[in-house]
């Protein structure tokens, strides 16, 4: 999903109430698989959790908050988008999960 400048810049990944917020926001509807990561902005105080979703049903569309909608192969997230959006994609398509990441806002952190 592209967000849309009224909600965020650039590209990221649905938050909320996840099912209702994916529809929302994608007119996707999406049964809640697994929290596959926690990822800490430490420049900004934020706390990102993302989950592993199903798509069961609905259209894409674009909304007030994404302004496209698609569904992207690892290494088109990977081309696409930054380092600290695309990971949170990447982990979630792995079986290695919940990851707990940190990152300044552009750039992952090394684990420490």
């Amino acid at each position: 999903m592209r967000r849309s400048s009224a909600c965020s810049s650039g590209r990221g990944v649905p938050g909320g109430g996840v099912s209702r917020e994916v529809w929302e926001e994608t007119g996707i509807n999406v049964e809640v698989d697994q929290l596959t990561g926690v990822y800490k902005n430490t420049s900004r105080g934020i706390v990102a959790k993302v989950f592993r979703c199903k798509p069961s049903g609905g259209t894409e569309r674009a909304s007030d908050e994404s302004t496209a909608v698609e569904w992207l192969t690892p290494e088109q997230i990977t081309e696409r988008m930054s380092e600290v959006y695309a990971i949170r994609l990447l982990d979630a398509l792995d079986e290695a999960g919940p990851h707990v990441r940190s990152h300044d806002g552009k750039h992952l952190l090394p684990a420490r």
